[in-house]
Protein backbone atom coordinates (compact mmCIF):
# COMPACT_ATOMS: atom_id res chain seq x y z
CA UNK A 1 0.00 0.00 0.00
CA UNK A 2 1.21 3.58 -0.49
CA UNK A 3 3.30 4.86 2.38
CA UNK A 4 4.81 8.10 1.11
CA UNK A 5 3.45 11.55 0.52
CA UNK A 6 4.53 11.33 -3.13
CA UNK A 7 2.27 8.30 -3.66
CA UNK A 8 -0.71 8.80 -1.34
CA UNK A 9 -3.85 6.68 -1.26
CA UNK A 10 -6.71 9.08 -0.63
CA UNK A 11 -10.42 8.36 -0.30
CA UNK A 12 -12.46 11.28 -1.56
CA UNK A 13 -15.96 10.40 -0.33
CA UNK A 14 -18.00 8.03 1.79
CA UNK A 15 -19.27 6.33 -1.35
CA UNK A 16 -15.70 5.77 -2.52
CA UNK A 17 -14.74 4.37 0.89
CA UNK A 18 -17.66 1.92 0.87
CA UNK A 19 -16.92 0.90 -2.73
CA UNK A 20 -13.33 0.19 -1.73
CA UNK A 21 -14.47 -1.77 1.33
CA UNK A 22 -16.78 -3.89 -0.85
CA UNK A 23 -13.96 -4.55 -3.32
CA UNK A 24 -11.57 -5.66 -0.57
CA UNK A 25 -14.12 -8.04 0.93
CA UNK A 26 -15.03 -9.41 -2.53
CA UNK A 27 -11.37 -9.95 -3.38
CA UNK A 28 -10.97 -12.01 -0.20
CA UNK A 29 -14.09 -14.04 -1.03
CA UNK A 30 -12.83 -14.73 -4.56
CA UNK A 31 -9.42 -15.74 -3.22
CA UNK A 32 -10.85 -18.21 -0.72
CA UNK A 33 -13.30 -19.61 -3.29
CA UNK A 34 -10.36 -20.38 -5.60
CA UNK A 35 -8.39 -21.98 -2.77
CA UNK A 36 -11.36 -24.07 -1.67
CA UNK A 37 -11.86 -25.33 -5.22
CA UNK A 38 -8.16 -26.18 -5.49
CA UNK A 39 -8.25 -28.15 -2.25
CA UNK A 40 -11.29 -30.10 -3.49
CA UNK A 41 -9.54 -30.86 -6.77
CA UNK A 42 -6.39 -31.96 -4.90
CA UNK A 43 -8.40 -34.31 -2.66
CA UNK A 44 -8.00 -32.21 0.50
CA UNK A 45 -11.63 -31.78 1.64
CA UNK A 46 -10.42 -30.98 5.18
CA UNK A 47 -8.69 -27.82 3.93
CA UNK A 48 -11.54 -27.02 1.52
CA UNK A 49 -13.82 -26.84 4.57
CA UNK A 50 -11.46 -24.37 6.25
CA UNK A 51 -11.50 -22.05 3.23
CA UNK A 52 -15.27 -22.42 2.93
CA UNK A 53 -15.55 -21.27 6.53
CA UNK A 54 -13.44 -18.24 5.66
CA UNK A 55 -15.75 -17.53 2.69
CA UNK A 56 -18.73 -17.44 5.06
CA UNK A 57 -16.84 -15.04 7.36
CA UNK A 58 -15.97 -12.70 4.48
CA UNK A 59 -19.52 -12.81 3.13
CA UNK A 60 -20.67 -11.70 6.58
CA UNK A 61 -18.22 -8.79 6.43
CA UNK A 62 -19.49 -7.87 2.96
CA UNK A 63 -23.08 -7.92 4.20
CA UNK A 64 -22.15 -5.43 6.93
CA UNK A 65 -20.67 -3.09 4.34
CA UNK A 66 -23.85 -3.40 2.24
CA UNK A 67 -25.96 -2.59 5.31
CA UNK A 68 -23.82 0.47 5.93
CA UNK A 69 -24.21 1.50 2.29
CA UNK A 70 -28.00 1.15 2.51
CA UNK A 71 -28.12 3.15 5.74
CA UNK A 72 -26.15 5.96 4.10
CA UNK A 73 -28.92 6.46 1.52
CA UNK A 74 -26.33 6.95 -1.22
CA UNK A 75 -26.30 5.03 -4.53
CA UNK A 76 -23.69 2.29 -4.72
CA UNK A 77 -20.58 3.13 -6.72
CA UNK A 78 -18.66 0.70 -8.88
CA UNK A 79 -16.07 -1.34 -7.01
CA UNK A 80 -12.57 0.11 -6.73
CA UNK A 81 -9.55 -2.10 -7.23
CA UNK A 82 -7.83 -2.44 -3.83
CA UNK A 83 -4.17 -1.54 -3.38
CA UNK A 84 -1.60 -4.31 -3.74
CA UNK A 85 -0.89 -6.69 -0.87
CA UNK A 86 -4.15 -6.22 1.05
CA UNK A 87 -5.11 -9.80 0.13
CA UNK A 88 -2.35 -12.33 -0.43
CA UNK A 89 -2.76 -16.11 -0.64
CA UNK A 90 0.91 -16.39 0.42
CA UNK A 91 1.65 -19.10 -2.10
CA UNK A 92 -1.24 -21.36 -1.11
CA UNK A 93 -2.47 -21.44 -4.72
CA UNK A 94 0.86 -22.88 -5.88
CA UNK A 95 2.43 -25.03 -3.17
CA UNK A 96 1.57 -28.67 -2.64
CA UNK A 97 -1.53 -29.15 -0.44
CA UNK A 98 0.39 -31.53 1.84
CA UNK A 99 2.42 -28.51 2.96
CA UNK A 100 -0.74 -26.76 4.14
CA UNK A 101 -2.73 -27.28 7.30
CA UNK A 102 -5.78 -25.70 8.91
CA UNK A 103 -3.42 -23.77 11.19
CA UNK A 104 -1.50 -22.30 8.26
CA UNK A 105 -4.74 -21.49 6.39
CA UNK A 106 -6.02 -19.52 9.38
CA UNK A 107 -2.58 -17.90 9.76
CA UNK A 108 -2.86 -16.65 6.18
CA UNK A 109 -6.34 -15.29 6.92
CA UNK A 110 -5.08 -13.58 10.09
CA UNK A 111 -2.32 -11.81 8.18
CA UNK A 112 -4.76 -10.71 5.47
CA UNK A 113 -7.01 -9.15 8.09
CA UNK A 114 -3.97 -7.50 9.69
CA UNK A 115 -3.00 -6.02 6.32
CA UNK A 116 -6.57 -4.74 5.89
CA UNK A 117 -6.44 -3.22 9.39
CA UNK A 118 -3.15 -1.48 8.52
CA UNK A 119 -4.65 -0.17 5.28
CA UNK A 120 -7.71 1.36 6.95
CA UNK A 121 -5.50 2.87 9.64
CA UNK A 122 -3.48 4.46 6.84
CA UNK A 123 -6.64 5.79 5.18
CA UNK A 124 -7.79 7.28 8.48
CA UNK A 125 -4.42 8.96 9.04
CA UNK A 126 -4.55 10.59 5.58
CA UNK A 127 -8.27 11.41 5.53
CA UNK A 128 -9.24 14.87 4.27
CA UNK A 129 -12.41 15.08 6.35
CA UNK A 130 -13.68 14.00 9.74
CA UNK A 131 -16.40 11.88 8.12
CA UNK A 132 -13.87 9.88 6.08
CA UNK A 133 -11.55 9.58 9.08
CA UNK A 134 -14.33 8.29 11.34
CA UNK A 135 -15.52 5.83 8.70
CA UNK A 136 -11.99 4.51 8.07
CA UNK A 137 -11.44 4.13 11.81
CA UNK A 138 -14.70 2.17 12.00
CA UNK A 139 -13.45 -0.13 9.21
CA UNK A 140 -10.15 -0.55 11.07
CA UNK A 141 -12.01 -1.55 14.26
CA UNK A 142 -14.06 -4.06 12.27
CA UNK A 143 -10.88 -5.59 10.84
CA UNK A 144 -9.32 -5.76 14.31
CA UNK A 145 -12.35 -7.71 15.50
CA UNK A 146 -11.92 -10.10 12.57
CA UNK A 147 -8.24 -10.53 13.49
CA UNK A 148 -9.13 -11.51 17.05
CA UNK A 149 -11.74 -14.03 15.88
CA UNK A 150 -9.40 -15.63 13.35
CA UNK A 151 -6.55 -15.79 15.85
CA UNK A 152 -8.88 -17.74 18.13
CA UNK A 153 -9.71 -20.12 15.26
CA UNK A 154 -6.00 -20.46 14.53
CA UNK A 155 -5.21 -21.40 18.12
CA UNK A 156 -7.93 -24.07 18.11
CA UNK A 157 -6.60 -25.47 14.82
CA UNK A 158 -3.09 -25.57 16.26
CA UNK A 159 -4.18 -27.54 19.32
CA UNK A 160 -6.22 -29.96 17.20
CA UNK A 161 -3.25 -30.59 14.90
CA UNK A 162 -0.89 -30.91 17.84
CA UNK A 163 -3.09 -33.60 19.42
CA UNK A 164 -3.20 -35.54 16.16
CA UNK A 165 0.58 -35.43 15.72
CA UNK A 166 2.53 -38.29 17.20
CA UNK A 167 6.00 -37.48 15.89
CA UNK A 168 7.55 -34.17 16.91
CA UNK A 169 9.47 -32.22 14.29
CA UNK A 170 13.06 -33.38 14.04
CA UNK A 171 14.48 -29.91 14.50
CA UNK A 172 14.18 -26.73 16.56
CA UNK A 173 14.12 -23.00 15.97
CA UNK A 174 17.89 -22.64 16.08
CA UNK A 175 18.35 -25.34 13.43
CA UNK A 176 15.61 -23.78 11.29
CA UNK A 177 17.22 -20.34 11.50
CA UNK A 178 20.57 -21.86 10.49
CA UNK A 179 18.87 -23.53 7.53
CA UNK A 180 17.21 -20.25 6.58
CA UNK A 181 20.53 -18.41 6.72
CA UNK A 182 22.07 -20.98 4.38
CA UNK A 183 19.16 -20.69 1.96
CA UNK A 184 19.42 -16.91 1.86
CA UNK A 185 23.17 -17.14 1.22
CA UNK A 186 22.49 -19.54 -1.64
CA UNK A 187 19.94 -17.11 -3.12
CA UNK A 188 22.42 -14.26 -2.75
CA UNK A 189 24.99 -16.17 -4.81
CA UNK A 190 22.66 -16.52 -7.78
CA UNK A 191 20.93 -13.14 -7.42
CA UNK A 192 21.87 -10.01 -9.29
CA UNK A 193 24.08 -7.38 -7.70
CA UNK A 194 21.09 -5.22 -6.69
CA UNK A 195 19.43 -8.02 -4.68
CA UNK A 196 22.61 -9.59 -3.34
CA UNK A 197 23.14 -7.06 -0.55
CA UNK A 198 19.59 -7.39 0.84
CA UNK A 199 19.72 -11.20 0.73
CA UNK A 200 23.09 -11.22 2.49
CA UNK A 201 21.61 -8.97 5.18
CA UNK A 202 18.68 -11.35 5.67
CA UNK A 203 21.07 -14.31 5.82
CA UNK A 204 23.10 -12.58 8.52
CA UNK A 205 19.96 -11.74 10.50
CA UNK A 206 18.95 -15.40 10.46
CA UNK A 207 22.45 -16.43 11.54
CA UNK A 208 22.39 -13.98 14.46
CA UNK A 209 18.94 -15.18 15.51
CA UNK A 210 20.18 -18.77 15.47
CA UNK A 211 23.22 -17.80 17.53
CA UNK A 212 21.11 -15.96 20.10
CA UNK A 213 18.81 -18.97 20.54
CA UNK A 214 21.53 -21.24 21.90
CA UNK A 215 20.61 -22.46 25.38
CA UNK A 216 17.37 -20.45 25.61
CA UNK A 217 13.73 -21.57 25.98
CA UNK A 218 13.22 -20.27 22.45
CA UNK A 219 15.33 -23.15 21.11
CA UNK A 220 12.04 -24.96 20.60
CA UNK A 221 8.45 -23.92 19.96
CA UNK A 222 5.20 -25.85 20.55
CA UNK A 223 4.08 -25.14 17.00
CA UNK A 224 6.91 -27.25 15.56
CA UNK A 225 5.32 -30.37 17.01
CA UNK A 226 2.46 -30.05 14.52
CA UNK A 227 4.59 -29.36 11.45
CA UNK A 228 6.23 -32.01 9.25
CA UNK A 229 9.91 -31.44 8.55
CA UNK A 230 9.18 -31.42 4.82
CA UNK A 231 7.33 -28.13 5.29
CA UNK A 232 10.65 -26.36 5.99
CA UNK A 233 12.40 -27.29 2.75
CA UNK A 234 11.25 -24.28 0.69
CA UNK A 235 12.53 -20.90 1.82
CA UNK A 236 9.13 -19.17 1.66
CA UNK A 237 7.47 -21.92 3.71
CA UNK A 238 10.35 -21.84 6.19
CA UNK A 239 9.97 -18.07 6.66
CA UNK A 240 6.21 -18.51 7.15
CA UNK A 241 6.74 -21.21 9.76
CA UNK A 242 9.32 -19.21 11.71
CA UNK A 243 7.10 -16.12 11.59
CA UNK A 244 4.18 -18.11 13.01
CA UNK A 245 6.43 -19.60 15.71
CA UNK A 246 7.64 -16.22 16.91
CA UNK A 247 4.16 -14.66 16.75
CA UNK A 248 2.86 -17.58 18.81
CA UNK A 249 5.71 -17.24 21.32
CA UNK A 250 5.13 -13.48 21.48
CA UNK A 251 1.47 -14.04 22.33
CA UNK A 252 2.16 -16.60 25.06
CA UNK A 253 5.41 -15.34 26.63
CA UNK A 254 5.04 -14.28 30.25
CA UNK A 255 8.41 -12.50 30.34
CA UNK A 256 8.35 -9.03 28.74
CA UNK A 257 11.89 -9.30 27.36
CA UNK A 258 11.16 -12.68 25.77
CA UNK A 259 7.91 -11.33 24.30
CA UNK A 260 9.72 -8.32 22.83
CA UNK A 261 12.43 -10.54 21.39
CA UNK A 262 9.89 -12.87 19.78
CA UNK A 263 8.05 -9.92 18.26
CA UNK A 264 11.33 -8.43 17.02
CA UNK A 265 12.26 -11.72 15.37
CA UNK A 266 8.80 -11.93 13.79
CA UNK A 267 9.21 -8.41 12.39
CA UNK A 268 12.54 -9.37 10.79
CA UNK A 269 10.95 -12.42 9.22
CA UNK A 270 8.00 -10.42 7.89
CA UNK A 271 10.59 -8.24 6.16
CA UNK A 272 12.17 -11.42 4.77
CA UNK A 273 8.77 -12.55 3.45
CA UNK A 274 8.21 -9.16 1.83
CA UNK A 275 11.57 -9.42 0.07
CA UNK A 276 10.90 -12.95 -1.15
CA UNK A 277 7.43 -12.11 -2.43
CA UNK A 278 8.56 -8.95 -4.19
CA UNK A 279 11.25 -10.97 -5.90
CA UNK A 280 8.71 -13.58 -6.96
CA UNK A 281 6.36 -10.91 -8.38
CA UNK A 282 9.25 -9.34 -10.29
CA UNK A 283 9.96 -12.69 -11.98
CA UNK A 284 6.37 -13.14 -13.19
Amino acid sequence: MPTTESDPWEVASMNELLALARSMEQESIDGYVALSARMRNMDRPDLAVVFEKLIVEEEGHLAKVDDWQEASGQPREAMIHPPEDVFDDEGASMIAPDMLSAYRAFSMAVRNEERAFAFWTYVAAHAKSDAIRNAAERMAREELGHVAKLRSERRRAFHRERRRTTDAASTNLRALETRLSEQFRHLAKVAGKQKNSKLQTLAEQARLRAESLAGTPFASAPLLEAVPDAATEQILSLCELLTDCYLDLGETATDELERDRAQSFAAELIDSLRTLRSGRRAET
